[in-house]
């Protein structure tokens, strides 16, 4: 028999550790990010750091590899062909990497909404009493802003932006609500009853207006002139629009979609019924791997809207 020493021993060596062949997680982070938005400047505000540590890291994983992996041109950055084929590998990874991490977490399961500030304020925030009825196991969160986020590095798992983003091999986009633009008003803001208002009387209120500045369209529509008038309010956002309007302080405009609620109670009326159709659609997007079971969850509520 031999002794327990000697087991040890044999253990010992027939156990060989495998070195895993790995970059650097900082150069890899920094390739997926510049890959995905073709600019170093893009990437170091999406990681928090410098334009020039982004380029370095990145000069130094095409060091280790011993490959260019970005064409540097004069309007940016460009994968080579052993690029794209390595960042689409990169992706993937990280992406399986983060999904893995979610996985460890305890219960319930986590899920971030990127939402732009006006679809959160005015839409999402109304509902989320129904979602959490129907899916308590979910503790969902919500992160309001415009800025461009990432699924892998800023923990996003969906965003919901307006306007059709590009086609990417990464996420995937599905068309939550078209943009159907309405006038919208306060029924206080007529001493004699709520009415519909001819062309030439609509000049006649404050016209409140945002950054999407759709007011010389919406007159050139009805057949007016295509300048409103200055008189009126000026919003950096179209929920600020809308919080004005309830308040009576003159006529918005808004996707009908993000007012219906306050349509069909009476908060707000139409004080001309026509409608302009805008090109700016609501876009739910999703990480086309490695999505979560919650995640999913989450978006089958969301189109169950559309």
């Amino acid at each position: 028999m031999n002794h327990p020493s000697e087991l040890l021993q044999d253990c010992r060596f027939t156990t060989v550790p495998t070195k895993l062949n790995l970059p650097s997680m900082n150069g890899l982070r920094a390739f997926e990010s510049a890959g995905r938005h073709l600019t170093f400047r893009a990437a170091a505000e999406e990681l928090g750091v410098t334009q020039g540590a982004v380029a370095q890291q990145v000069r130094g994983l095409e060091s280790d590899l011993g490959i260019r992996l970005f064409l540097r041109e004069s309007r940016g950055l460009a994968l080579t062909a052993q690029g794209h084929d390595y960042h689409a590998a990169v992706s993937r990874s990280l992406a399986q990497i983060s999904s893995a991490t979610e996985r460890l977490q305890p219960s319930p399961s986590k899920v971030t909404i990127s939402a732009t500030p006006t679809f959160a304020s005015k839409w999402l925030i109304p509902r989320l009493a129904e979602f959490t009825e129907q899916h308590s196991d979910i503790d969902l969160r919500v992160t309001a802003t415009e800025k461009v986020l990432s699924f892998y590095t800023d923990g996003i798992d969906l965003a919901i932006r307006q306007g059709e983003p590009p086609p990417s091999a990464y996420h995937t986009t599905h068309l939550l609500f078209p943009q159907e633009i309405v006038a919208v008003c306060s029924p206080a803001l007529f001493t004699d009853g709520p009415k519909r208002l001819p062309l030439g009387e609509l000049a006649n209120f404050p016209l409140l207006h945002d950054t999407h500045d759709l007011w010389p369209s919406f007159l050139e529509m009805l057949g007016g002139p295509t300048t409103p008038q200055i008189r009126g309010l000026r919003f950096s956002q179209t929920t600020l629009c809308i919080d004005a309007a309830l308040a009576g302080q003159g006529v918005a405009l808004a996707s009908r979609f993000l007012v219906e609620r306050d349509l069909n109670d009476g908060r707000l009326i139409q004080p001309v019924l026509e409608t302009l159709k805008g090109e700016q659609n609501f876009y739910l997007l999703a990480p086309r791997y490695d999505q979560s079971v919650a995640a999913r969850k989450v978006s089958n509520w969301l189109k169950k809207y559309t």
